[in-house]
């Protein structure tokens, strides 16, 4: 009866001693292993691991997965000496194991006060309007700083985002005010600026007128005298031509002297009857002598004329 209950007691012993030395390590995970107390290197995988029944044991075991770390909203001060709150995410794994528990009590605490301490010494550096645009610049200085100060501990920080910086409210109050101010002044420059630009339009469109006007009544003077000319021309060329017949004419018949003198004197008290029925006071003073010398003149002209010598008469 002691033997079989001796037995049980073996084996009851030996399971327990067999399950101890047994340990199953998940995927993403690792574990470490002290024997006596110290730790000799020994790191358990994922898998099916063994360790020595009573002599060793597992003290650590951590996920070598991303872990996200939120960091809760912070006062901070700017370097204007406005108040702000500041939350941030932060990113990060464990890369060493051994490191993350020998070298650091209470790793995410650390990081938390690191993160914390760096969150508030970027806002000092920075005045309340940088804080607003500089998000991306200030994002990547904290993942600088933050992965160069846990590397020590093992840890890799991949990635720190601030998520909402927020003033304080007198601070929120003032930046409205100084926003609507702001709006009202950009308001008035865009509709001085426009009121400018109606009368410089205004003007460029009056002088532009003008101008086209000016040139306008340059070219109608040019056409004018151009047309005057050629009809003086005209005229000119058609006296010659006249000419040219009367004196054949005279050439071929004396007798057409007489007509031409009849025509001449015709045509010259018509003159006077047109000049003298005018709405216009006038007086014409005429000498009948002169007539007949007048008219033997211009035979005289035209019979030069038809000779071939040319004179201008003016």
């Amino acid at each position: 009866m002691d033997y079989l209950m001796w037995l049980a007691f073996m084996a009851i012993t030996g399971t327990a001693t067999l399950a101890g030395s047994i340990k199953i390590i998940n995927q993403g995970d690792e574990a470490l292993v002290e024997f006596l107390g110290r730790y000799d290197g020994k790191k358990l995988e994922p898998g099916l691991n063994f360790i020595t029944p009573f002599l060793s044991q597992v003290v650590f075991k951590e996920t070598t997965r991303e872990k996200v770390l939120e960091i809760s909203p912070q006062t901070c001060i700017t370097r204007d000496n406005v108040s702000i709150s500041v939350d941030a995410v932060v990113y990060w794994r464990i890369i060493n194991i051994e490191k993350a528990y020998y070298k650091v009590q209470n790793l995410q605490a650390a990081i938390v006060n690191l993160v914390v301490t760096q969150i508030r010494s970027e806002m000092g550096n920075l005045e309340l309007n940088e804080t607003f645009t500089a998000r991306t610049a200030i994002n990547k200085s904290l993942l600088r700083d933050l992965d160069t100060a846990t590397e020590p501990w093992g840890v890799k920080v991949t990635r720190v985002e601030l998520r909402e910086i927020v003033p304080s409210k007198t601070v929120q109050g003032a930046m409205e005010l100084q926003m609507s101010a702001e709006r009202k002044k950009q308001a008035a420059i865009l509709t001085s600026e426009g009121e400018r630009e109606a009368v410089v339009n205004a003007a460029r469109g009056e002088a532009e007128a003008q101008l086209i006007e000016a040139e306008a009544r340059q070219k109608a003077a040019i056409l004018s005298a151009e047309a005057q000319q050629k009809e003086q021309i005209l005229k000119a060329q058609g006296t010659a031509a006249a000419m040219e017949i009367l004196g054949k004419k005279l050439n071929a018949d004396p007798n057409a002297t007489k007509s031409l003198q009849f025509l001449l004197a015709q045509n010259y008290i018509e003159m006077g009857i047109k000049i003298g029925s005018s709405g216009s006071s006038k007086v014409m003073f005429v000498d009948p002598r002169s007539i007949p010398s007048t008219l033997e003149g211009i035979g005289s002209i035209v019979r030069e004329e038809n000779n071939g010598n040319v004179k201008q008469i003016s």
